[in-house]
């Protein structure tokens, strides 16, 4: 990563890819696009009779699209070979939508957000195990099961989850404090809450007062 510049996730993808046809594979059928929100009116106006790309992206423009003119004159290519568009497959679900729907008490869930994270679950098994194992954190920490983390780190493990393998060995470097506080009742959320709110007011009473002071150095050296 350092030597090339690239993100994390990007050197992580290359270096996973067992050959060139795999990685351009997975960028060209798993990386969203901003079509993909706005394909079902699309092929709807095409099959309505509109087919001037001209117009839909004007169109697509008034609904939200922020593409450009070529990614629509491109996506309809095949609809003026066909004579017709066929039914819109819906696009995969955005990365940040599915960490939400993971991270989030399922209970807060509204009925298309459960169903669209289970079909992103039968979908892809590794995303399948990402979730077990969030699941599972949640409920040793939600019910002050410390007991169960060693058997959870484990399972981690054994798994092919990078992610979670670093958060595993950060919780391993501290693992008397983290299993205290996934058993103990007691918590140091109220003090670290006054900390944090005696360094905003620090913040906020000191700031002025240290500009003032430089402006008035300034002033006393230059004079």
């Amino acid at each position: 990563m350092r030597e090339t510049g690239l993100a994390k996730e990007t050197v992580r993808r290359f270096y996973r890819a067992a050959s060139a046809e795999e990685l351009l594979a997975k960028i060209k059928d798993g990386r969203p696009s901003l079509l993909d929100d706005h394909k079902p009116h699309l092929h709807q106006r095409w099959n309505e009779g509109c087919t001037n790309v001209r117009q839909l992206h004007a169109e697509l423009r008034d609904r939200g699209y922020r593409g450009s003119y070529g990614t629509i004159s491109n996506y309809v290519q095949p609809f003026r070979e066909a004579g017709a568009a066929p039914p819109a497959v819906p696009g995969p679900p955005k990365a940040r939508d599915v960490a939400s729907w993971i991270l989030r008490d399922p209970d807060t869930l509204d009925d298309d957000e459960k169903a669209s994270l289970v079909q992103a679950r039968e979908r892809c098994p590794h995303l399948d195990a990402l979730a077990g194992h969030v699941t599972g954190f949640a409920k040793i920490l939600t019910g002050l099961h410390g007991g169960r983390l060693d058997d959870w780190i484990a399972a981690v493990e054994a798994d092919d989850q990078p992610g979670l393998h670093s958060f595993a060995r950060g919780l391993k470097h501290d693992q008397p404090a983290v299993l205290n506080g996934l058993t103990l009742p007691w918590s140091s959320g109220i003090v670290e809450g006054n900390v944090n709110r005696l360094k905003m007011l620090k913040r906020q009473m000191y700031g002025p007062r240290a500009s003032a002071c430089s402006a008035s150095a300034s002033f006393v050296l230059e004079t």
